[in-house]
């Protein structure tokens, strides 16, 4: 059965709290798993999430902050000590790929699995498969970030009246969805468009023009709102959003479902996010990220 949902490992920002981990992000989608930015802990947290390494298929590292990837080495031994029988590739920014070479070989293990090094250097796609393309932009923080987007290719949606008003029914609509067309009839005329989910995955960022193209018209936006508003020059300062920032953002870009995450333990009401978020104007669905909550990707 295809499963399209975010599994939430961990959601503080620099410094984790008793109930916050470091960052940790899993998008099931379908037979495939996305891993993003694995901070400290993240192999215990997938433990915990009822995730294993086999649900692994690819790694995505926004950028080399701490909080954002050292997880990675725990999580690389894993894959090899689990002995994961598919190929895995890492994704990350290409001027750190001295960071990544020395989080992959941490320590002394014993090398199992074809893990392929995908570093990013450019704006544009990454990977592109019959279920998804993912694509990277550049982002705005003091050390290069990118953030990433899943778009699933356009499909076509059936439409049972036209379908009867044509007379065509039982194995007859198995052909026209094959062949396009039937008895002059073509498959234009019989269905529509069903606009492929779209996901997208920012992290430490200020405003930027990366932040709106991987917004736009996003299924989920999961964002990063380390600051609350009243702190916005801190946020600009040190290359973050705040709520009201993100939340705006996803109003602008016709987000569907607003995840908000990565927050500064500073902060000890998480319901003022979610006020914050609302005050922008954002009126889609909103989740305020908790450590190990799921949330379903919405269905078109």
């Amino acid at each position: 059965m295809s499963v399209r949902e975010l599994v939430v490992l961990g959601t503080a920002s620099q410094v984790p709290t008793r109930h916050r981990n470091h960052n940790g992000y899993l998008l099931r989608w379908d037979g495939q798993g996305i891993l993003f930015d694995p901070g400290e802990g993240t192999q215990r947290q997938m433990l915990r999430a009822g995730v294993a390494a086999h649900d692994l298929n690819r790694i995505c590292v926004t950028h080399f902050h701490g909080d954002h990837s050292l997880g990675l080495a725990g999580v690389i031994q894993r894959i090899n000590l689990d002995q994961v029988p598919h190929q895995v590739t890492a994704h990350y920014p290409a001027s750190g790929q001295k960071f990544f070479e020395r989080l992959r070989y941490a320590t002394a293990y014993r090398e199992t699995v074809r893990l392929t090094e995908a570093p990013v250097a450019d704006d544009g796609p990454l990977a592109v498969t019959d279920a998804f393309t993912l694509d990277a932009r550049l982002l705005s923080h003091p050390v290069e970030s990118y953030g990433y987007r899943l778009t699933e290719p356009d499909g076509r949606r059936i439409l049972p009246g036209r379908l009867a008003a044509h007379g065509i029914k039982g194995p007859d609509v198995g052909r026209i969805q094959r062949e396009g067309v039937l008895d002059g009839v073509t498959l234009d005329e019989v269905s529509e468009v069903r606009r492929g989910q779209r996901f997208a995955f920012v992290m430490d960022t200020r405003l930027c023009d990366g932040v709106y193209a991987l917004a736009e018209g996003a299924d989920m936006l999961v964002i990063e709102s380390t600051f609350l508003d009243e702190d916005v020059r801190l946020a600009t300062d040190h290359g973050h959003l705040t709520a009201g920032q993100a939340a705006a953002v996803a109003r602008e870009a016709g987000v569907r479902h607003l995840v908000l995450t990565h927050f500064s333990q500073r902060y000890a009401d998480p319901g003022e996010f979610e006020r914050q978020a609302r005050g922008a104007g954002f009126e889609g669905e909103l989740s305020i990220a908790q450590d190990l909550m799921r949330v379903p990707v919405p269905k078109r």
